[in-house]
């Protein structure tokens, strides 16, 4: 058995679960390279990574750089003598950081691959309505998550599941399977599977097109769409009511399929309902954003706003 000494390489909380369980399994952690600190909010005070954060609060050594193939960063790196790197949720790594340890560099992935290759696994496997993902671990190659198999592990999507929920949940997962990864490596026990090289599905950045409603599809689509961006970056759509215009986020959705004459993306409101027509039935808003506000529920938005009938979402 090899004494494994690991570099961990994360940034947000999906990569901290991950991190923290191969900390608790007390595998030897000689370093922790994570994203700058970044200036956020409106005074611009350096925000640092939730990876940051956990290893500084176990006294692990961090390295932040801003350039991975710069000479320094790669001197301090080898400097840590680790013989395994591993990769959750980072950025993509020159062939002078994966080759690096002698035992290879390995990440962990939040789908089946070869699908949903790419940056948002977790949101494009509900969006597109999938019933099952997991969790994939593989040695890093010189392309985006196309190396070789170590293990996969699989999980159902509940049809009401949101994007928030499944990655709690591929967490859990996930820090499963890169225990049983790092125990195949030390024990010289992997035995890998090659990826084809057709590509079926794939995780997209998320971006201000995507994210947008499109209320002429059938309200499943429109369903999965919401949940699949609730909590983050969030479904958003425009919402005309005569000379207004508000950009709102919609959160907590319900979707069901009814025949009407109602043009797709009417705002129909009660009371205390928020309803959206689609082509093929409606969307019931349970949860929803107006610029400059908190989320808050239906009913309390209907409270102190009124809208027309000729209220629609574009």
């Amino acid at each position: 058995m090899e004494k494994l000494r690991i570099v961990f390489m994360g940034t947000p909380d999906f990569a901290v679960g991950i991190l923290d369980t191969i900390y608790k399994n007390n595998y030897e952690i000689v370093g922790v390279i994570t994203a700058p600190d970044k200036p956020a909010g409106r005074g611009q005070k350096l925000n640092q990574s939730a990876v940051k954060v956990y290893a500084e609060a176990k006294n692990l050594k961090v390295l932040q750089p801003t350039n991975l193939k710069d000479t320094d960063f790669l001197a301090e790196l080898k400097a840590l003598n680790a013989n395994l790197q591993v990769v959750v949720a980072f950025r993509m790594l020159p062939q002078a950081v994966w080759a690096m340890p002698s035992l290879g560099t390995f990440n962990l992935h939040a789908s089946l691959l070869p699908d949903y290759r790419g940056a948002a696994p977790i949101n494009w496997a509900i969006i597109n309505g999938e019933t099952k993902t997991g969790v994939t671990t593989f040695f890093i190659d010189e392309k985006i998550d196309t190396g070789e198999i170590i293990l996969k592990k699989e999980t159902y999507i509940d049809e009401n599941e949101t994007a928030g929920a499944l990655h709690d949940r591929l967490m859990e997962l996930g820090a499963q399977a890169v225990i049983e990864t790092l125990q195949l490596i030390e024990n010289n026990e992997v035995s890998t599977t090659t990826q084809p090289t057709e590509e079926l599905k794939t995780a997209y950045k998320l971006n201000r097109d995507n994210c947008r409603i499109n209320f002429n599809k059938n309200s499943k689509d429109v369903y999965n769409l919401i949940r699949g961006l609730n909590p983050y970056p969030s479904a958003y759509t425009i919402l005309i009511d005569g000379e207004n215009e508000w950009n709102i986020k919609i959160h907590d959705v319900k979707y069901k399929r009814e025949t009407h004459n109602f043009e797709a993306g009417k705002f129909i409101t009660t009371k205390k309902t928020i309803e959206i027509a689609t082509i093929d039935g409606f969307i019931e808003v349970l949860t929803i954003q107006f610029p400059g506000k908190k989320k808050m529920k239906a009913s309390e938005l209907l409270n102190g706003l009124s809208f027309s009938a000729a209220a629609k979402c574009i």
